[in-house]
């Protein structure tokens, strides 16, 4: 019987790869048969990731690109193509928030830094559309594949200090539903957009947030963990199993949707 599961095979562009979740990512699809390309600004550690990849025996295609640049993207694209032929999905995984848009409980909200608000929305949002436009134009001559978002709980509960990030994430979550049904109208169950969003995750845009120096716990830190009914922070290896579900045929009538991998966190009041 055919493993509907399956991602053996299918060429997954996936953005963010130089990340902590993105690395967790490119080495599930690899690990899985899929052939990974690795897409991110930093040429060192991408590489590096891929050369892991090959030494475990799977197939991955460095990409240097940054996702709000479009040349950098299309040169992306033709590489992937070169090199494999087709793109069967793409995973946009990049993303995350800039300091200068953290507003901390101090600072007067009538005086926010607007521009590294925009900033913050260019990187996730349109980090987003924009690699969309670029990979998922060959996913649609090719006729058929998925394309997976980022979210976060952002996007859902009031979150301190990171309204920008709230806003892109948000963004993101009406842009995963638009798109799907644009999609779903031109391409019937062909072409699927849906979207992750992880609960809290020690990323490199949190762990000083959620904890200090020595492995203890902010007071921040302390907070997500009192409302996440799990009690404890997500693992990275914890969300491979919507990628792959979202990736693969098994989740042929799923569109449009925003699976919660939190521990929780989104539906629990805090009483």
């Amino acid at each position: 019987m055919e493993n509907i599961f399956s991602v053996k095979d299918k060429v997954i562009v996936v953005t963010g790869a130089t990340g902590v979740l993105g690395h967790s990512f490119i080495n599930a699809l690899a690990e899985e048969g899929a052939f990974v390309g690795v897409l991110g600004r930093n040429e060192k550690v991408a590489t590096q990731r891929q050369k892991e990849i090959i030494q475990n025996g799977g197939k991955a295609i460095v990409l240097i690109a940054d996702v709000t640049d479009e040349g950098q993207l299309i040169a992306a694209k033709k590489k992937v193509l070169n090199e494999f032929g087709k793109i069967d999905g793409l995973v946009n995984a990049a993303g995350g928030n800039l300091p200068e848009a953290v507003i901390a409980p101090d600072k007067d909200i009538f005086q926010l830094n607007v521009t590294a608000l925009k900033d913050v929305m260019n990187l996730n949002l349109f980090g987003t559309i924009l690699p969309t436009q670029i990979f998922g134009e060959a996913i649609a001559k090719q006729g058929k594949g998925s394309i997976i978002n980022i979210s976060s709980m952002a996007s859902q509960r009031v979150i301190t200090k990171v309204l920008g990030y709230s806003m892109a994430k948000s963004a993101i979550d009406c842009y995963t539903k638009w798109f799907a049904v644009e999609l779903g109208k031109r391409y019937g169950d062909k072409i699927r957009m849906n979207a992750i969003a992880p609960g809290f995750f020690l990323t490199e845009q949190n762990r000083t947030l959620l904890t200090n120096g020595n492995g203890t716990m902010t007071e921040r830190g302390t907070l997500v963990i009192k409302n996440t009914p799990y009690n404890r922070f997500g693992q990275p290896e914890e969300l491979i199993g919507a990628l792959i579900w979202l990736l693969s045929d098994a989740s042929q009538f799923v569109t449009g949707t925003v699976i919660n991998v939190d521990g929780g966190f989104s539906i629990f009041s805090g009483v």
